[in-house]
């Protein structure tokens, strides 16, 4: 397979884009900082019924647990885990210095969350003559002055660095060649496709499409016909193909925090957790000097239905206390009865107008799962 294959545009430069993911990152910190936790089963999460895994060290993954599990099922799993509540001030401070790490080689950094980014080494600020030197001398930084481990992905696109970065992990790299996109990508299942959810994967299933080969051997009409736009996304990512550049300062969509409760309430009873979740929304806010235009409420029932209720007033509320008015406020177009219980409530700011950094949190990959269900917190 030659650099045409993949429908570089005549004139575009190749790329060479590395995907930097840390390894167990929380649970990873807590065990280079305290040296009892080490080589055991280390699991980040808050006490209580409902509370789910944050991070699981790869002790803990042997037994079978994995981010998003709800905690009391981890605990089965592994009865002698080492429960941690989790330290976002010290997660984001190890973080930041990852990120310094990242800048000594290149400014076309883009965070997808607190542990992990792709970043564009097309060009790179140390002279080094390869990607994959950059990514080689990225981890090994990265070991001796915060001495941990990451895991490196180096390919001609970001769809096929997060791809690699996962590979070999823990503390591995991979390295796909332009020539080897085509028979590396065509055993692959179809679920490693980064954004092939449960559902979608099932419906491509149902479909007879296993393996990216499968995928392959389709026409752009077929799968277009098939599964819409994204059918047409399928046809490009199943041969490689991403054009999307490295975005540095991406802007944020939102910012929330939820509460999960020991035990279902009514929405009345909600308030004063939706007080509190709005003071740690509006520190994120005013830390960031974000510019939100909407105020999300978020409620999930008894029965595990979502839904939200949004509003952008014409005027933003300028404190907390002002946040949690208007997020009460929206309980009047909830219309579930005055008997319906609720098992979570979120509070959250939306329609950024400008951004400087990454999204706390973002959807799709482990990682990105890790840094929402981490805010969750058990009330």
């Amino acid at each position: 397979m030659s650099i045409d294959d993949l429908q570089i545009p005549e004139g575009a430069v190749v790329r060479k884009i590395v995907h930097v993911d840390m390894d167990a990152f929380y649970a990873s910190v807590e065990q280079r900082d305290n040296p009892d936790l080490r080589r055991r089963p280390v699991i980040v999460a808050w006490h209580g019924p409902r509370s789910v895994v944050c991070a699981a060290s790869y002790e803990a993954r042997t037994f079978g647990i994995r981010s998003a599990m709800p905690a009391l099922h981890a605990a089965r799993l592994c009865s002698h885990a080492v429960f941690i509540p989790p330290d976002f001030t010290r997660y984001k401070a190890v973080s930041l210095a990852v990120r310094e790490i990242f800048s000594r080689h290149t400014d076309l950094i883009e965070p997808l969350s607190l542990d992990e980014a792709y970043l564009d080494v097309t060009e790179n600020k140390t002279g080094l003559s390869t990607a994959t030197r950059v990514a080689i001398k990225i981890r090994e930084e990265i070991r001796q002055e915060l001495n941990l481990t990451a895991s490196a992905g180096v390919a001609p696109n970001k769809f096929l660095a997060k791809i690699a970065s996962d590979w070999k992990k823990p503390d591995g790299l991979f390295v796909i060649q332009p020539h080897q996109v085509h028979s590396f990508l065509s055993d692959l299942p179809i679920g490693r496709i980064p954004g092939v959810g449960k559902v979608t994967e099932r419906h491509l299933l149902d479909a007879g499409i296993k393996t990216v080969g499968d995928v392959q051997a389709m026409d752009a009409e077929t799968l277009e016909a098939r599964f819409g736009r994204y059918g047409l996304r399928l046809y490009e990512l199943a041969r490689g193909i991403d054009h999307s550049p490295v975005v540095p300062n991406r802007a944020r969509k939102s910012i929330s925090a939820e509460d999960t409760f020991p035990e279902d309430i009514r929405l009345p009873e909600t308030e004063s957790a939706i007080r509190r979740l709005a003071e740690k929304v509006w520190a994120a806010s005013r830390e960031n000097a974000r510019g939100a235009r909407t105020v999300v409420l978020k409620l999930k029932t008894k029965e595990f239905s979502t839904l939200t209720r949004s509003l952008t007033p014409p005027e933003m509320p300028g404190s907390a206390d002002g946040l949690a008015a208007v997020a009460l406020s929206l309980f009047d177009r909830v219309e579930l009865g005055a008997d319906q219980l609720f098992r979570l409530v979120g509070v959250g700011l939306s329609n950024f107008q400008s951004s400087e950094e990454p999204p706390l949190f973002s959807g799709g990959d482990e990682a990105s799962e890790e840094d929402r269900l981490a805010y969750q917190q058990v009330s």
